[in-house]
């Protein structure tokens, strides 16, 4: 085996036990030692090396979406959107784009149930001619907040409590009382949608809003819609219970057993676009992670679908390791200026380099396929095999040019360097419209569920007060319900 055309594979396996530096091992059973019993001597490195490498076997885990699963299959684009966006992925129909996706619950930890109320991370990985793009969403299209300076505690919040190791709302009730954007995303959360029946039957959302561009340099903006071809279908509360008790991964069992099984999972990818010289025409502020675009306004566009055929290889390798972040994007697909993305623009892509390492994206299941170079060197764990005496740039030793220019953005961003909230907030009437569009006995549900939350134990006089007045602004009959039903004590 050539080491310089042929990297570590099991391809490339031998028939004998070797050490990871590839000297033969005769014996795996038995420890070098003085006597038949002990004691153990120091120079048996093949010991030391299985030792020190079992200790070293797992990586941190995500902070969120720790629990998840992987997949591989492909992107075809079914609609011609080029009059919006020159994106590679989107050059014509018919064409077809490998992928990599991961589906997640979000807040607990990696061997945790998949059956908790939960938001679930809905995360795709494009494998375009010029390079990689990344959708990285969720399987609701809100948000809890609208700033990323606030995620932090937000996600410290609806963590287990630091003292007993246990998740507990008034913890989230109590930050959550600061944010009355969260309203929104609580009436899918505690709606019937919250537990989802398994990765197949739920929906995925790019949340933000985002930008496409075209050749000529319009920019258009674009939210992104994930269809489940299942329909999307949840589990309610008694449900969720039985399943737990059967199989506590039954989502991660249900989408592996399919793909194996030949019923491969499928999504219609649907967009909303906005022309952006409207975007102060209506009554939220379309930048806002919190807010939706109404379909009666902005009705649903058919552009694609993806298809999971390929579970993945090896567990660790690509799903462990596999490393999502909205800033990796491609021409003909930029940001929007929402505060909540640029903010993950930088945290996203600065998580992979602390859990996995510096050179994530050399990983197989994180490389790009097409031709790159970059300028990036060396570094732990560096697999990027070079021989050039040049490594910086510009050089007239070395040819290396610039890609040719791509479409961005031109409008001018201007303000004053301020620390402030959006003016249009608007935060009560999009969950009033949501809460009096379900039917009488699915409100029945969500009222029971707020109410339950509020009535803790430990949720104060002072918090229960706050809830109850904004639901009551949402809609006058839900606060009369939940007043009636929450117990606030003088």
């Amino acid at each position: 085996m050539d080491p310089e055309t042929n990297r570590p594979s099991e391809a490339f396996d031998s028939k004998h036990f070797t050490t990871n530096a590839g000297t033969p091992v005769s014996d795996n059973q038995n420890s070098l030692s003085v006597g038949s019993r002990g004691p153990l001597l120091l120079e048996d490195y093949h010991l030391l090396e299985k030792l020190a490498q079992f200790d070293r076997e797992r990586i941190p885990e995500r902070v969120v979406h720790a629990r998840g699963v992987a997949a591989k299959g492909y992107f075809e684009t079914t609609a011609d959107i080029s009059s919006l966006s020159c994106a590679d992925v989107f050059r014509g129909v018919g064409v077809r784009t490998p992928i990599a996706a991961r589906l997640s619950t979000v807040i607990h930890s990696r061997h945790s149930p998949e059956t908790l109320r939960d938001p679930r991370g809905f995360s795709v990985k494009f494998y375009t001619r010029e390079g990689n793009w990344d959708l990285v969403g969720n399987n609701m299209p809100v948000f809890f907040v609208r700033d990323g300076i606030k995620f932090p505690d937000l996600i410290h919040s609806l963590k287990p409590n630091p003292r007993t190791e246990m998740q507990e709302w008034w913890r989230i009730l109590d930050f959550l009382s600061h944010h009355p954007e969260s309203l929104h995303v609580l009436t899918w959360l505690l709606d019937d949608v919250g537990i989802p029946k398994s990765y197949r039957h739920m929906p995925g959302f790019g949340v933000h809003t985002f930008r496409l561009l075209n050749a000529e340099g319009k920019s258009t903006y674009v939210k992104f819609h994930w269809i489940p071809k299942c329909g999307d279908v949840a589990l309610l509360d008694d449900d969720a219970k039985k399943v737990t008790g059967e199989d506590w991964l039954n989502a991660t069992h249900d989408l592996i057993n399919a793909i194996d099984d030949g019923d491969f999972p499928e999504w219609t990818l649907c967009i909303q676009t906005m022309d952006p010289a409207k975007e102060f025409d209506y009554d939220f502020d379309p930048l806002d992670a919190s807010k939706i675009w109404p379909e009666s306004e902005f009705p649903l566009q058919e552009v694609g679908r993806m298809v999971l055929d390929r579970n993945v290889d090896n567990h660790f390798l690509e799903n462990e390791q596999i490393a999502f972040s909205p800033s990796l994007i491609v021409p003909g697909i930029y940001f929007s200026d929402d505060k909540l993305l640029q903010s993950r623009l930088f945290s996203y892509a600065d998580t992979q380099r602390y859990r996995i390492g510096a050179n994530y994206l050399q990983l197989p299941i994180n490389a790009p396929r097409n031709e790159h170079r970059d300028g990036h060197h060396d570094g732990a764990m560096n697999t990027m095999h070079r021989h050039k005496e040049v490594n910086y740039h510009p050089s007239r030793f070395d040819d290396l040019q610039h890609a040719k220019e791509f479409p961005t953005p031109q409008d001018e961003p201007s303000g004053q360097r301020v620390k402030q909230p959006i003016e249009k907030q608007n935060d009560f009437k999009q969950p009033g419209d949501r809460f009096r569009s379900f039917d009488a006995e699915r409100q029945d549900r969500f009222v029971n569920r707020v109410a339950e939350k509020l009535n803790g134990p430990r949720v104060t006089p002072e918090i229960k007060k706050i809830w109850l007045d904004w639901w009551a602004q949402c809609d006058e009959n839900l606060g009369k319900r939940l007043a009636d039903m929450v117990k606030v004590d003088c």
